[in-house]
């Protein structure tokens, strides 16, 4: 007999990439040719099977299934909906090659085709590949993954809930490839497809599928919230599963009557980032279910479980114990795997690892929360509570927090602070006249192609197999001949190429105070790339110059500008995972001032082209429009702080990437950065459209290739694009650039990318 005490608990998404990034791994092997395709799928069987015991063991009622991916889940959604651009028809044959080149691009045995476009899935730092859609495009159901792998669990006696993105952001979240059509004209061709997937699963068993509607918690016109009514109605006249329709990152707000009215048999709620949104238990109809988001899928700390406690027993005293789901806010993708893998003190100390909890900790917190809520409370479930009570006290009162000295230094900024000495115009001589660049200046965005033997002497100089010496001395080789080699193709504005670095925000976190760090605290970023991000747990300051000794270097071997290359506050704060017990505003002002101390640094030392990157400053842009204005005003203020110190003189450099800017356009131009560069070759330069109507005053690079796909462009292609650019910036105005850094690139594409963009340039001059 069922316990009607008893609430069901339910996990959005788990991590993919393994506890040691074994999908990363056999990735990079796979596309290598070092290992077979047998193989790659024998270690993602592997993952899933680990992924869905630990949640069986741990209790959880509904564990998802087709959250794993080899790539990334919208890339998984076209595929199985065989929404496939034609320029793929010839690789149709091996539906692992055409699923890599969708993603990554192929440029192999005479054929070329360029990879679909990738952007910022929401204000994450998660890539996913951008469906591509035209007027007369057919739907099929090309694949069959998501209904492989519920089988696949239930062969392991385990029955999941699988996964899906909704139709209607489905389309949102892609991108029309014509004129005169919207995406949305395509619902009544897919919906067919979804209705068969989901009459699959049905007949195989499935009691719950968890369909993603993220979309929801955006600002949407009458004929979006129309197309969710036309979506759901039909899926619930076609075939009768139960679905939890799910949202999160957000609020539903004005959108939270059209998601109650769908027929459907459950929501989901994120309470973490909108806790008012626990008032829907009032409006919510008798014959729905509530899932609610109450576990941060996002962010590294514990919860505060009395307060989970709290809303949890709100919604149960409302609505029964079984009309409510407790649940994780988002996918869990988001965070580590498990904190009890970071045994190094030195690294992550106890008395901060004390608050913090990783994907595995949280399926904990989960079930914890579902024994509190039966009534029948037994001594482990007080006791994880009184020590998680015990946890909070002391994260509000820890003196390695909150230091007076940086709080008083924010509080002294004035509002001169924020702006360079002359205007843009002015500056512009002097930096001419300083620089003697040519027309079309060539630069890179900073990294240079990090070897595994470049990786290898930082784990034998961190393991202590190699003397400080002996390391610096091979970086000085390793960054002697990268600059020379730039100056022998003939760049414009050099780097040094950032060799001993690791990750762009983790290197400049290792040496900022309020940080610390994990061993094995990786996330996906995008396909087999993982970062390991920072983690900001107090007051931010700047103990010592972070750059400046490589930097310096690289300069006293080279005639040509040598850029420094620094990470900015907004990236920073939003790359890693962020202190929650003060307002992110505070935190960025923190990291602005120690990135304007290094600004300052670097100038005296005699570089005078300095380089912000801010590729995050849209990713943070609140998912609403009407929040948008408060955070633009204090991101585009953190990067101005850090960077208004300078002389007229010095140019300043930001590089941002996988942003929309038509939108924002006049804060990116408020930022007043002398030169902007930004990603543009997978769009064909279509980002650059905004300059039409909107005359951006300053220096703007668009990427010319491709840095996420192996293929090197022509010279051709490149001048096109550049043609292309200089209808729209004057040509006086234009750089020549990647579309990223290339640490993640070999030297073999790099090079010859780089000698194929030098030569555009030499002829976008001549024309």
């Amino acid at each position: 007999m069922t316990n009607k005490n008893i609430v069901k608990t339910n996990v959005l998404g788990y991590p993919r990439i393994g506890k040691d990034r074994e999908l990363k791994r056999a990735l990079e092997s796979y596309w290598k040719g070092n290992s077979t395709k047998e193989e790659l799928l024998e270690v993602a069987k592997n993952l899933r099977a680990e992924n869905w015991k630990l949640m069986q063991q741990a209790g959880i009622d509904l564990i998802p299934s087709n959250d794993f991916s080899l790539y990334d889940q919208m890339l998984d959604m076209s595929f199985m909906l065989g929404a496939i651009p034609e320029r793929y028809d010839s690789l149709c044959q091996d539906k692992l090659k055409l699923y890599f080149a969708m993603a990554r691009g192929y440029q192999k045995d005479g054929q070329d085709v360029i990879a679909m476009e990738m952007t910022k899935w929401f204000d994450t730092n998660y890539h996913y590949i951008v469906p591509e859609f035209t007027h007369d495009m057919l739907f099929t159901c090309f694949d069959t993954k998501i209904v492989d792998e519920f089988m696949e669990a239930k062969s392991l006696g385990i029955l999941t809930k699988p996964v899906l993105i909704g139709p209607v952001s489905y389309l949102l979240l892609g991108k029309e490839k014509e004129e005169h059509f919207n995406r949305l004209d395509l619902l009544p061709k897919l919906l067919p497809v979804y209705a068969e997937l989901l009459e699959q699963l049905k007949i195989r068993g499935a009691q719950w599928i968890q369909i993603d509607e993220p979309c929801l918690v955006t600002d949407l016109d009458e004929r979006t919230k129309n197309a969710y009514t036309e979506a759901y109605n039909y899926l619930s006249d076609k075939v009768k599963p139960n679905i939890i329709l799910t949202s999160y990152f957000g609020s539903l707000g004005d959108n939270e009557s059209l998601a109650i009215s769908l027929p459907v048999q459950a929501i989901h709620v994120d309470i973490v980032r909108a806790p008012e949104q626990l008032n829907i238990v009032k409006r919510l109809p008798k014959d729905k279910i509530l899932s609610l988001g109450l576990i941060d899928g996002r962010n590294i700390w514990k919860s505060n479980l009395e307060t989970v406690h709290e809303q949890a027993h709100e919604a149960i005293c409302t609505l029964g114990h079984n009309r409510v789901i407790l649940s994780t806010s988002c996918s869990l993708l988001h965070v580590p795997y498990d904190l009890e893998v970071e045994h190094n003190e030195q690294v992550l100390p106890k008395s901060i690892k004390r608050y913090m909890a990783f994907a595995r900790q949280k399926i904990d917190e989960l079930t914890l929360l579902k024994t509190r809520t039966t009534g029948k409370i037994v001594d482990s479930c007080i006791k994880a509570f009184v020590a998680n009570e015990n946890d909070m006290r002391s994260k509000r009162q820890s003196e390695e927090i909150h230091d007076d000295a940086v709080k008083s230094r924010i509080a002294a900024i004035q509002s001169s602070d924020f702006n360079r000495k002359s205007e843009y115009a002015q500056r512009s001589i002097v930096q001419r006249r300083h620089l003697h660049l040519p027309q079309y200046p060539t630069t890179t965005i900073g990294s240079f192609p990090q070897t595994s033997e470049v990786r290898s002497w930082r784990a034998a100089y961190r393991k202590g197999h190699l003397t400080n010496e002996e390391y610096t001395r091979l970086l000085e080789e390793e960054t002697r001949k990268c600059v020379k080699w730039q100056e022998e193709i003939g760049l414009d504005v050099l780097v040094h190429g950032e060799f001993e670095r690791n990750d762009m925000v983790e290197y400049f976190g290792e040496q900022l105070d309020g940080f610390t760090f994990t061993q094995k605290g990786w996330v996906q970023s995008y396909g087999s790339r993982c970062v390991k991000p920072p983690i900001i747990y107090g007051d931010v300051k700047r103990p010592h110059a972070m750059t400046v000794k490589w930097t310096k270097y690289a300069q006293s071997i080279s005639n040509k500008p040598m850029k420094g290359m620094l990470t900015g506050p907004v990236t920073i704060l939003e790359w890693s995972f962020v202190r929650n017990d003060q307002p992110l505003e505070d935190t960025c002002k923190q990291i602005a001032l120690a990135i304007r101390d290094e600004v300052l640094d670097l100038e005296k030392n005699g570089i005078s082209v300095i380089q912000i990157d801010e590729p995050a400053i849209r990713e943070g842009l609140p998912l609403r429009r009407k929040d948008w204005d408060n955070y633009l005003k204090w991101a585009v203020d953190c990067f101005r702080l850090s960077a208004a110190g300078v002389k007229n003189e010095t140019q300043i450099h930001t590089h941002m990437c996988y942003s929309e800017f038509n939108d924002i356009i006049k804060h990116i131009a408020r930022m007043d950065a002398d030169v902007i560069t930004i990603e543009c070759s997978r769009s064909q330069m279509d980002l650059l459209d905004v300059f039409r109507e909107f005359k951006y005053p300053n220096e703007i690079g668009p990427g010319v290739y491709d840095i996420h796909s192996a293929r090197v462009p022509a010279v051709d292609e490149m001048v096109v694009l550049l043609h292309k650019a200089s209808k729209l910036i004057p040509a006086e105005r234009l750089w020549v650039n990647p579309d990223c850094g290339l640490k993640t690139r070999g030297w073999k594409e790099t090079k010859a990318a780089l000698l194929n963009m030098v030569q555009a340039a030499k002829e976008a001059r001549a024309i």
